[in-house]
């Protein structure tokens, strides 16, 4: 018999770099104020719709933005080390203008596909698909007919939705150009090994009128 596993996939708050737009990797960068909220919506969202787990990256704002739920729910949260967020190399701290003003063809070559032509120093984008998907699927393995809530990071999840969705990674980008921050994602992964994308970026709150 085939079980389904539903996870809920969400990007962690805004962080100060994202909110310049800089790339924080595997750079351990605290939330904004906004972040905080986005966390505490996530968290009555969660409320509202009860799940069965919670897991997340190890990176802080990956935890602290799954915190509200987890206490909202009761649950104490798993930590997957294979979860955390791409090593983005020279990237760190800093933005695609600001790398593109001193190299500009290798600014290019990346926005071309940025998995053959990541940035220097940088982990490479195949390998982490890889071990982010294997990490969803032993999640899912562990949770058979569960609903799981998995909080993690916008360029991992985007590679690993192509790798499980059979979309060549090296279209991330353009596939799926942005995931927002705390808003919801669903993955149906069944035990034969078919995975299917239920919703893309629905948010926690409805916008205010």
């Amino acid at each position: 018999m085939t079980t389904a596993t539903s996870l809920l996939l969400a990007r962690h708050g805004q962080t100060v770099w994202h909110a310049e737009n800089r790339y924080a990797g595997i750079s351990d960068v605290p939330l904004t104020d906004t972040g905080r909220a986005q966390a505490e919506a996530l968290g009555r969202w969660a409320g509202a719709h009860p799940v069965d787990a919670i897991w997340t990256s190890p990176l802080s704002r990956a935890v602290v933005t799954a915190d509200p739920a987890c206490r909202a729910l009761g649950i104490t949260p798993h930590r997957e080390p294979d979860l955390r967020e791409c090593d983005f190399g020279v990237l760190e701290g800093r933005t695609l203008a600001e790398f593109e003003a001193e190299n500009p063809e290798a600014a290019q070559a990346f926005r071309t596909d940025p998995v053959a032509h990541p940035f220097p120093g940088a982990e490479d984008p195949s390998a982490a698909a890889e071990r982010g998907a294997a990490a969803l699927r032993r999640i899912a393995a562990a949770h058979p007919g569960d609903r799981v809530l998995v909080v993690a990071h916008n360029t991992l999840l985007r590679l690993v939705l192509c790798t499980l969705l059979s979309i060549p990674p090296g279209r991330y980008r353009s596939v799926f150009p942005r995931l927002h921050n705390a808003a919801i994602s669903e993955l149906l992964v069944k035990s034969d090994g078919s995975t299917s994308l239920l919703s893309l970026n629905v948010p926690c709150e409805p916008d205010p009128a």
